[in-house]
Formats: C-alpha cells, structure tokens, sequence
C-alpha cells in the first residue's frame, strides 16, 4: 500500500473547487464533489500505476506524472518510492497546457 500526500498546490485547487460549485451551484453539491475528489485520490494508494501520462506532458517529454480522472477534473500525481504525490487537481474542460504553464513558471525554481 502507497502514501498519499496533496501538495499546497493540490489542496488550494481542491478549495478552489469547492468554493466554485458552491457559490454557483450548491453546498451539499460541492461536498459531495469534495469527497469524491477525495475518494478517487486515496484509491491511487492501492492502484497508483493505474493512471496514464498526461498527453500535455508526453508531448515535451515529461514522463514522470499519471493522471486520473474524475468527472471532469483531473488529478496529475507522481509516485516516489511508496508516495503518491498528487500536484494538482485541474478542470479538464479548461486548457491544461496552458493552466501547467501558468503552474510552472509560479514554482520556485
């Protein structure tokens, strides 16, 4: 069985999440996304080389990160010895190579 850990990054997208279907939709809806964000990220403890590389990613060569998809959101992680890193949780319907983008040049380097 693998460790699952959320970066800073993770958990803000996952609030961001949450706030948004909540003021646009509902409370109970949004904690109803929340715990399937949250199921579907402890299920990589136990399956974490079920996800497939990002196409974004695969594109410019960086095969070190899965994702797994929930709704329409997609949860990009890495595996470290037994960990599970999860980096972000991104809604697919946006466009992910530009939102890793922005992700990556506000990194510290």
């Amino acid at each position: 069985m693998y460790e699952v850990f959320l970066t800073d990054d993770a958990e803000a997208d996952i609030l961001d999440i949450w706030k948004y279907v909540a003021r646009h939709d509902s409370v109970q809806q949004a904690d109803s996304l929340l715990d399937g964000l949250q199921e579907a990220c402890q299920t990589l403890a136990l399956f974490p080389d079920r996800g497939h590389c990002p196409p974004e990613l695969q594109r410019v060569h960086v095969l070190e990160y899965r994702e797994l998809h929930y709704k329409p959101y997609r949860i990009i992680y890495r595996t470290i010895d037994r960990k599970v890193f999860i980096h972000c949780v991104l809604d697919g319907r946006r466009d992910i190579q530009v939102l890793l983008f922005e992700r990556l040049i506000r990194w510290p380097q």
